[in-house]
């Protein structure tokens, strides 16, 4: 039995084209520093959701993904950014 399709998702983020683009702490070399990897829909949903201020249910609606879909999308954008700011990880964009 092989795992269900993954449904497309409508990413509107001005940082769709910018696959392997990278965030990072100034004065560390990549060489030094541990990478996390951001995904184009995670950010999406963090965009919708904080920067933008929709509820979930409109930002569900935005991308064509259900609610649940949305919450745990910015939960793990939230982990992700937060683990990168206090352990100074770089961030890295990336297509799922």
């Amino acid at each position: 039995m092989s795992p269900r399709y993954k449904k497309p998702r409508r990413c509107s983020c001005p940082f769709k084209d910018f696959k392997g683009e990278i965030f990072k702490p100034r004065g560390i070399p990549m060489s030094k520093i541990q990478i996390v990897t951001l995904y184009h829909d995670e950010l999406e949903t963090l965009k919708l959701c904080d920067f933008d201020g929709l509820s979930r249910e409109e930002a569900g609606e935005r991308m064509g993904i259900s609610r649940g879909t949305v919450q745990r999308l910015l939960s793990s954008a939230r982990r992700k950014v937060a683990e990168a700011l206090v352990n100074g990880k770089a961030i890295v964009f990336g297509e799922e």
